[in-house]
């Protein structure tokens, strides 16, 4: 039986990390986190906590990435490769039809409470700092379960249990809680960014919270919401929501 390979394609401040702990919990997946990351720093030059070790890390050539991402083995022969991916970090030069044979899904998040958050890590980030329209793309491409942060906070089971349906794997239970700590499968730029998730045990509980949103921001998040509302149109819905 041919493994299942699941793209992830995330967006900044999306509760990626913490779906990445709730697939890597399942007995039959193995993970792997932003396998594209040193490949985007080398080809853009940006500055990044960790570049260097993050560039020491990974290929920094995307045609080897993809190549292993979609034909190679799955680690430990797993039934299940669950792959992290933030959205920006496939860049226009990296070969979509290398990713056909990939079984696609997307996590996006509101664009005025994104880039709240996002502006506390990168004050000025710009329209493919956020991944919505590289999101927007692979779905018009390929297309797939959309599932919205929110959403999954609201509900962690039903959206996870409509999520496995729409990939085509069972749910899992035990997806919905994890032991806290570190994972020898967190990239080098844990100790950067995953505090939070390092000490979850399993999804935060959703709280509503007042968007206070920098001014020179507002344009930004204009421009994002038509790529946003693209796909929040097929998102899943927890339990009992309606359209």
């Amino acid at each position: 039986m041919n493994p299942v390979r699941i793209a992830m394609w995330s967006g900044p401040r999306t509760v990626s990390t913490a779906m990445l702990r709730a697939w890597e919990n399942r007995p039959d997946t193995v993970v792997v986190d932003e396998p594209l990351y040193a490949a985007y720093l080398a080809a853009t030059g940006l500055e990044h906590p960790g570049r260097e070790e993050v560039l020491a890390s990974q290929p920094t050539d995307w045609r080897v990435v993809l190549a292993s991402l979609t034909d190679g083995p799955v680690p430990g022969g797993a039934a299940i490769w669950f792959q992290k991916h933030m959205t920006h970090h496939l860049l226009p030069e990296h070969d979509r039809a290398q990713l056909v044979g990939l079984r696609h899904a997307y996590l996006l998040r509101e664009p005025r409470a994104l880039l709240a958050s996002y502006a506390r890590v990168r004050a000025d980030p710009t329209l493919a700092d956020l991944g919505l329209a590289q999101q927007v793309e692979l779905y018009e491409t390929f297309g797939g379960p959309v599932v919205d942060a929110a959403d999954l906070l609201r509900d962690p089971e039903g959206v996870l249990r409509q999520l496995c349906e729409a990939l085509g794997v069972p749910f899992e239970p035990v997806m919905l809680a994890w032991p806290a700590g570190p994972r020898a499968s967190d990239g080098v730029w844990a100790p950067y960014w995953y505090d939070a998730v390092v000490a979850s045990t399993g999804f935060a509980p959703y709280a509503a919270r007042e968007v206070d949103l920098p001014p020179r921001l507002e344009e930004l998040a204009a421009r994002c919401q038509p790529y946003y509302d693209r796909l929040a149109a097929y998102r899943l819905l927890p339990t009992g929501a309606e359209r």
